[in-house]
């Protein structure tokens, strides 16, 4: 099978073609810029390892990395999306042949999974059309792309039915195209907020032995008052279960902003197992960042911050970067910051190669000159990081967690690096 996808920015005009080939279990793709768009005066790379060069660019696929040129793999669905994808697949196939329609279907591909979230909520500013001229995934008939928070009843049931193996073809037909490619397998839903934004419901997991879904929203508070630059998130009642909602920052209006991940812009493989060091952000921030000081003293603050309270979740995936203009970059809001009491205080981004893994406020301050940030001034974001978290309980109550809900994420926020951070502060 062949496929030919054209790419575009947004509505604006169409900047490349996917070529995407499959032969049994061997899977090829290859991105060239459209002739057009290399002419274009305000023409810009889609992220700096794809050159503006005419001609195919191939990308090699490792044994568990993506088909597709990263900031392609950057809009796949994620792990939740998938398992949805999946059992809808799977779904409409055993009903074909209950009704005794002969079904000879193949397995998904990797381009099927990619068309499979609506083009409306496709995270980023890419859009794929198809041989026939339609974006996708296209909405179908009668159906809103990303619903209205008035049915965040129908998604959280349809959600919960899937993690419990116990959905129907209308629970997935109703979660179909939803998901989103921002993070993990945790279950979530692409919705329309009461003010008409684009948003993410994150719904409580049935194994969650605590309320994560309300954790996030404290640590997304929590790292504004730390003065990071971070996703606006509230929660939301569902029938008694509680939904962070957060809002998307790749879209202004009707615009929609480039992203990609910290992996795309560092030009490194997102393989299982592969460590990577926030050192080496740094130096793709100076390369490709309009204000490159100011974002890297803004991921020291959010190093420290996430010392702090435990956020160990920190993958490339969970960094990312929107497009500012031409070939320039800047550092997006933080979003998936999760405190985790019960974890090993090991990062998956490490501070740097002789810090290690360990999430210490030694390692941190063990970089600042590589930061180019006195200590000084160090001491100074770390003090005001500290001052926020100490608030973790009176701002867990503000948001409407009880006492019992906070006393399970103790952990995450009072230990000895806390103490640490105050030995440094002075």
């Amino acid at each position: 099978m062949k496929r030919t996808i054209g790419i575009f920015l947004g509505d604006g005009p169409q900047v490349g073609t996917l070529y995407y080939d499959v032969q049994g279990r061997r899977e090829n793709a290859a991105f060239e810029y459209t002739a057009e768009w290399l002419a274009e005066r305000g023409r810009h790379t889609l992220e700096p390892n794809l050159p503006l060069v005419a001609g195919p660019q191939f990308h090699k696929k490792t044994a568990d990395g993506s088909v597709f040129p990263a900031v392609i793999a950057d809009c796949e669905p994620d792990g939740w999306g998938r398992q949805v994808i999946r059992r809808d697949y799977a779904k409409r196939r055993q009903e074909a042949r209950e009704a005794g329609e002969d079904v000879d279907a193949p397995a998904l591909n990797a381009l099927d999974f990619l068309l499979a979230v609506d083009d409306a909520s496709r995270v980023g500013a890419l859009r794929f059309q198809d041989e026939k001229g339609i974006f996708q995934r296209a909405p179908e008939q009668g159906r809103r792309t990303a619903p209205p928070l008035i049915e965040l009843g129908t998604l959280l049931a349809a959600s919960r039915a899937v993690e419990t193996h116990s959905e129907t073809a209308a629970d997935l037909a109703y979660l179909r195209g939803r998901g989103t490619s921002l993070g993990g397998l945790r279950p979530k839903c692409s919705v329309i907020d009461d003010d008409g934004h684009l948003a993410i419901g994150k719904f409580p997991s049935v194994s969650d032995e605590r309320a994560v879904t309300k954790g996030e929203v404290l640590a997304l508070h929590l790292a504004k008052e730390a003065g990071i630059t971070a996703a606006d998130a509230r929660l939301v009642d569902s029938n008694g279960s509680p939904v962070a909602l957060v809002r998307r920052f790749d879209r202004v209006g009707d615009r929609r902003i480039l992203f990609v991940s910290s992996a795309t812009m560092m030009g490194v493989e997102r393989r299982d197992g592969e460590y990577h060091s926030y050192t080496e952000i740094v130096d793709a921030i100076r390369i490709h960042c309009a204000h490159a000081q100011a974002d890297i003293d803004e991921l020291w603050r959010r190093i420290a911050f996430s010392v702090l309270i435990t956020n160990i979740d920190d993958h490339l995936l969970n960094h990312g970067f929107l497009h500012e203009s031409g070939e320039l970059w800047r550092l997006s809001p933080a979003f998936d910051l999760n405190p985790s009491p019960e974890r090993l205080r090991e990062f998956k981004t490490w501070i740097s190669e002789d810090a290690g893994p360990e999430a210490r406020i030694d390692g941190l301050m063990s970089v600042t000159p590589y930061f180019r940030i006195s200590r000084k001034r160090a001491k100074a974001i770390l003090a005001e990081v500290e001052r926020a978290v100490a608030t973790w309980r009176e701002t867990g109550l503000s948001i409407g967690m009880t006492e019992q809900e906070l006393d399970q994420f103790a952990d995450a926020f009072e230990h000895a690096e806390r103490a640490a951070a105050r030995r440094v502060i002075g």
